[in-house]
């Protein structure tokens, strides 16, 4: 007899990234045709199985821990990352884009973001220079999920904004490697290209039959600027919608905390930092809400504390952005490496601080990620 999965397969399937099944009854049984088909629906005793199923895809979307849910992101951005790596290099054939592939994977994104916001988020910004392109699409799909639920949006409209942060960057297949992935400064003739990426990949949305607003709006207007200076159309103020103004605090913020050939990543505490002196870039309120959902000190940055010691943030606090949950790993005072203790900053009692950010490549810690994450190895490729 074959093994069923617990749960049934139903469940099995709505944890995976797969939205529709067609079942071929010529390869198996199915329903007798003198089954009492409508009786069946309308009985009682068949709702039960109905609401079983509901109760099992809500625990999928329930709360969990940052370390459960890190294992379960690691896999999902493996995933992820191969489907939008497909995509990229199927535009670049001129291949149509597979719109249920890239709805589904937004999708399961969204689901790890509502299980805990931080997990794959944080994960999504460890990521190799030459993984750049594919990995940022993902970045920005959960980061455009974790902002549209910190600004209310309802769920569909959440989910519609990560789903063009998966896409926003498809005009990037039309940009020649040696220009992306350039690593010295851009000439002007270089740039000229790069800047016609956003109306290249709204037309390769529309050429693939993908008529979604949003997504077409966040591809062609991610570089709009609040104060009428970003390209292709200098829209300004509330010219631009509020979904590509999330857009382009999400893809500017993945794009500068991430290592790429011709730079190191900038620090995720002195990265926020540094877009809020950006005057006319952002829109304030909706940079505030990004700054509500990530943190003061995002994951994975590096801290002072006032016990002379120094420490990697684990997860923001739920109590206060400015009293996040840290892992000590260095002490100032000795000047050597500390074994790793967890201290929540918020907790009832703590007289730890924060004195102000550290940048990392000052102190040399070459394995703050793996502390912060758990996961071995974690950021040494």
């Amino acid at each position: 007899m074959p093994c069923v999965p617990p749960g049934g397969y139903p469940a099995r399937i709505r944890a995976s990234a797969v939205r529709e099944v067609w079942i071929d009854v010529s390869q198996g049984a199915d329903v007798p045709p003198e089954a009492p088909v409508a009786e069946a629906v309308d009985a009682p005793q068949d709702i039960a199985p109905l609401q079983a199923y509901d109760e099992r895809v809500q625990r999928l979307l329930e709360p969990v821990s940052q370390s459960v849910e890190l294992q379960r992101a690691a896999r999902l951005l493996a995933s992820a990352r191969g489907a939008v790596k497909d995509m990229f290099q199927d535009a670049r054939m001129g291949r149509a884009i597979d719109r249920q592939v890239m709805r589904a994977v937004a999708d399961d994104i969204a689901d790890s973001v509502t299980r805990n916001a931080g997990a794959l988020i944080s994960l999504a910004r460890v990521k190799t220079a030459d993984e750049y392109t594919y990995m940022h699409s993902v970045a920005v799909c959960a980061l455009m999920v974790a902002m549209g639920r910190q600004l209310g949006l309802p769920d569909d409209e959440t989910r519609a904004a990560g789903f063009a942060g998966l896409l926003h960057d498809v005009g990037k297949a039309d940009v020649p490697l040696e220009i992306l992935n350039k690593p010295g400064r851009l000439t002007d003739e270089e740039f000229a290209i790069v800047r016609e990426h956003p109306r290249k990949g709204w037309e390769r949305l529309r050429a693939a039959g993908i008529d979604d607003a949003v997504a077409l709006d966040v591809c062609l207007h991610h570089h709009e600027r609040y104060d009428g200076t970003g390209y292709p159309d200098r829209l300004a103020g509330e010219g631009i919608t509020l979904v590509a103004r999330m857009g382009a605090v999400c893809d500017v913020y993945d794009a500068i905390t991430s290592s790429r050939p011709y730079k190191a990543g900038w620090d995720p505490a002195e990265s926020l930092k540094r877009m809020a002196s950006w005057k006319g870039h952002f829109d304030e309120r909706v940079f505030q809400a990004f700054v509500r959902s990530s943190g003061i000190y995002p994951v994975g940055s590096l801290v002072r504390l006032s016990k002379g010691r120094l420490a990697v943030v684990v997860e923001p606090s739920p109590r206060s952005l400015l009293k996040p949950v840290v892992k000590t790993v260095f002490s100032i005072r000795s000047g050597e490496r500390v074994v790793p203790e967890r201290i929540d900053l918020s907790a009832p009692g703590c007289t730890v601080q924060v004195v102000q950010r550290e940048d990392p490549a000052q102190w040399k810690i070459p394995d703050l990620d793996e502390i912060w994450s758990g996961i071995p190895g974690l950021g040494r490729s």
